[in-house]
């Protein structure tokens, strides 16, 4: 049984590191020379709207998935015709790409947010100026991630910088809030309606960019409630595989920032510390099999390797920690790795995150 993959970067290299003990075969496409899960499976190396691949994946799988949401939703859609069989489902990805869909989705759902506006002209930007007030945050509806794509603005003239900077695409405008903390929710569900959650991860973020992530995490008023939010979305779109939602913390009250209709970054714990991996889960959703244990062996903390490698005769040195390596090059601001830890209790799981990040990211502080 064949997995397509639209995106072979890491994620999809872990799905494919969790399909392979299951008898799964993958096939990939990408536009990059050498991706990531290159060196597990074939990769169809070309356009995501290449007419020609798009034949190949439905020919040559049972179903297709994505590792990326921004992936062309018309791609998605010429797959579908070619008769593949897409999961997650097309609609929810294409709410999951543009910013303004998400917000009215979680409206729509009794899901609280931030308060925003959808700016597309000057005018719309003074207007949502004089509702929303200062200090805001003005993001692209469209592909933004790992902080590109927005700005924090504390004055009128910020504001009008930041338009002046991206105001050729569609922007969305927020409320900044001072959150006390991030967290986020990760669940699967299968055709016939089975969902599986995964303990609530609590999140800490550099420049824009996940570098801490800690799970079991906050108190479990904070986890039925997540829980109950992500089912919701779950049943709106009769949803197939994993979908992660995102949530600022303010004063007790979750606040939804977005969703990932995908694996997500801040799952990454669940491959040592969860009894059914979030990667291992999505695809037995995407199957029709039936979804394993989401329920977590020990307290785990997962420190995002950014830039470059540690060397392997350090970390392998660290008692108690896995060591996952992307096979990317090295670049600043890029994700080339992480690291794992699972301990028997949460003092000493963030204790050893402490040290963690004391040689990794110094900067870089817990609360």
């Amino acid at each position: 049984m064949t997995v397509a993959i639209l995106g072979a970067g890491q994620l999809g290299r872990m799905l494919a590191l969790a399909g392979y003990p299951l008898g799964l075969d993958f096939l990939f496409l990408d536009p990059a020379k050498n991706p990531p899960a290159a060196l597990l499976a074939p990769v169809l190396q070309g356009s995501f709207t290449d007419p020609k691949l798009i034949q190949q994946l439905a020919s040559r799988s049972e179903v297709a998935t994505i590792d990326w949401e921004n992936v062309s939703v018309e791609a998605l859609r010429d797959l579908a015709d070619s008769g593949a069989h897409i999961a997650p489902p097309i609609p929810a990805i294409a709410t999951a790409q543009d910013r303004v869909s998400e917000k009215r989705l979680f409206e729509r759902l009794g899901i609280p947010t931030t308060r925003w506006a959808a700016v597309g002209s000057r005018a719309q930007l003074e207007r949502a100026i004089a509702k929303i007030g200062l200090p805001a945050v003005i993001k692209t509806r469209r592909l933004g991630y790992d902080g590109k794509g927005q700005a924090v603005v504390k004055t009128r003239d910020d504001a009008l910088r930041a338009w002046e900077e991206m105001g050729t695409v569609g922007l969305i405008y927020e409320e900044w809030i001072a959150f006390d903390c991030e967290v986020s929710i990760i669940g699967a569900r299968s055709p016939r309606g089975e969902i599986a959650i995964y303990p609530l991860n609590g999140n800490i973020h550099a420049q824009g960019i996940l570098r801490l992530t800690r799970a079991p995490y906050g108190p479990p008023r904070w986890q039925k409630l997540a829980a109950r939010y992500l089912e919701s979305v779950l049943k709106h779109f009769r949803y197939t595989g994993i979908l992660t939602i995102e949530f600022f913390v303010r004063r007790g009250r979750l606040l939804a920032n977005e969703m990932a209709p995908r694996v997500h970054n801040s799952g990454h714990w669940t491959i040592e510390g969860a009894v059914t991996s979030q990667f291992e889960n999505h695809l037995r959703a995407i199957l029709g099999l039936p979804l394993g244990s989401t329920r977590a062996t020990g307290y785990s903390a997962m420190v995002n390797l950014i830039g470059d490698l540690p060397p392997r005769t350090t970390v392998l040195g660290w008692e108690g920690v896995h060591f996952h390596h992307y096979h990317k090059e090295p670049r600043p601001g890029r994700k080339v790795g992480h690291l794992t830890v699972v301990e028997s209790t949460r003092a000493r799981r963030d204790r050893r995150a402490r040290q963690l990040l004391l040689q990794l990211a110094p900067g870089i502080r817990i609360p």
